[in-house]
């Protein structure tokens, strides 16, 4: 019987991709670990492995084929002994596994609280099924919407395998609470007798559709996976994550001086740029005020003891937030190179999944684009992110007397759940002093 090569989940935010590439073509041989094709996700380019051993025996979804639904069948290969023939007849149905709640292979979730990890893109095999006594059997996706929405699982009929709850599951479940507040609030205000008004229907999943009317001409750009997964998010964070905002003025004469002497003593190929001082300086304010440097989840506060920074990098479709891990053990130089390695990747839409996902803090720079200062939108589950404004020449008091400074504005977007004020306030000091004493930063 053929075996099924399904489309696989790379990231955890991933429902559908593109099938950028075959490696391999129908009648080719190929062992497990052998890598078959390039899949596009709403994050990077990503090369996917076969999992088992045989032959191509027939290419179902064809290259630059759109929204390939996760584990939906794209190949069939024949195992050993098997041939063509094999092929009348065979299954060519998606994996039971969800239907489209496109998620990672993973086991289930120790708890809530535990650190998101990396999702390997290591092979086509349909998710692990939940298993589990007594518990609610949903998948991970199905628990981490519920919990943001409210949904009580216990009420939420599943679809899935052997009774499984779903995405699309506790999706219905949203579309239809409004829906029913309506029909109890219209029946308990209705006369005695008479039927009450029909509710209004609840308003369509795809979320919000402005009135077109009077829109002059224009150019229809469908929005990609990225763009989908940004605005979700984006949303989801402005609508739920309590935001306060702190901001202050970094004078940076002492860095550019110290930054030109680093750069003029440093070896080929490094070139230190003011974002590295920023993430630097970020590092090392986070590992004197840890606090700071925490997440949130519904069932503790995570304070991390590692400092792994993500940098908002803009890419072809969107952004993408690549991590310095371990950003407060390592100098200048060291983040430099990583930092224009993982930007490269990231433009060419190259970045492993363990190369973008999780981090603890994060920096979004728009100082070379000029902005002066603004405010960013915290990447949840962290706590913070720091908006860093372009470095201009400002008129200052110094002594008594005005002077004229080079001042960088910074502003700090903190969830209020996770850092009260008094901790975000230690936290843009500590910042601030080593802004603008660099050299502290080299000891």
């Amino acid at each position: 019987m053929p075996v099924k090569i399904l489309m696989p989940a790379l990231s955890p935010t991933m429902t559908e991709g593109t099938l950028a590439k075959w490696l391999v073509k129908e009648g080719d041989t190929v062992e497990s670990g052998d890598v078959i094709a390039e899949i596009e996700t709403d994050k990077a380019t990503m090369e996917v492995e076969a999992v088992d051993e045989g032959k191509i025996g027939k290419i179902l979804v064809s290259e630059g084929s759109e929204g390939v639904a996760v584990n939906e069948v794209i190949a069939l290969l024949l195992e050993e002994g098997e041939d063509a023939s094999a092929l009348d007849g065979a299954d060519t149905s998606s994996a039971s596994v969800g239907g489209g709640d496109a998620e990672p292979a993973a086991e289930a979730p120790k708890q809530e609280a535990s650190k998101s990890e990396a999702v390997p893109a290591k092979g086509l095999a349909p998710a692990a099924p939940v298993s589990g006594g007594d518990r609610i059997k949903a998948s991970p996706l199905a628990r981490r919407i519920a919990a943001n929405e409210g949904v009580d699982l216990g009420k939420v009929e599943g679809s899935g395998p052997r009774g499984r709850v779903v995405k699309r599951d506790v999706e219905a479940a949203l579309s239809s609470k409004p829906a029913d507040k309506a029909a109890s609030a219209a029946a308990s205000s209705a006369p005695a007798g008479e039927k009450p008004a029909a509710a209004p229907q609840a308003p369509a999943a795809s979320g919000w559709n402005p009135d077109l009317t009077g829109l002059p001409e224009y150019e229809e750009i469908p929005n990609s996976s990225m763009r989908k997964v940004i605005a979700r998010r984006l949303t989801q964070s402005k609508q739920q994550v309590p935001h306060f905002y702190l901001t202050v003025d970094c004078e940076l004469d002492n860095l550019l001086a110290t930054r030109k002497q680093l750069n003029e003593k440093a070896g080929e190929g490094v070139k230190v740029s003011v974002n590295d001082f920023v993430i630097r300086a970020a590092s090392i304010a986070l590992k004197r005020v840890p606090a700071a440097n925490a997440v949130w989840t519904d069932a503790a506060i995570l304070q991390c003891k590692q400092q792994d920074i993500s940098v908002a990098v803009a890419i072809e479709g969107g952004l993408i937030t690549p991590v310095i891990r371990n950003a407060g053990g390592k100098g200048l130089a060291e983040i430099s190179t990583e930092m224009k390695a993982l930007a490269g990747k990231a433009r060419e839409g190259k970045l492993k999944p363990e190369e973008f996902q999780g981090g603890t803090f994060s920096v979004s720079n728009l100082g070379m684009f000029g902005i002066k200062e603004f405010s960013a939108i915290i990447n949840p589950p962290q706590g913070c992110i720091l908006a860093v404004g372009a470095g201009e020449q400002r008129a200052v008091v110094k002594d008594g007397a005005l002077a004229i400074a080079t001042v960088m504005s910074c502003t700090l977007s903190v969830d209020h759940r996770v850092v009260d004020g008094a901790i975000g306030a230690e936290f843009m000091a500590e910042f601030k002093k080593l802004i603008e004493d660099p050299l502290s930063m080299l000891l």
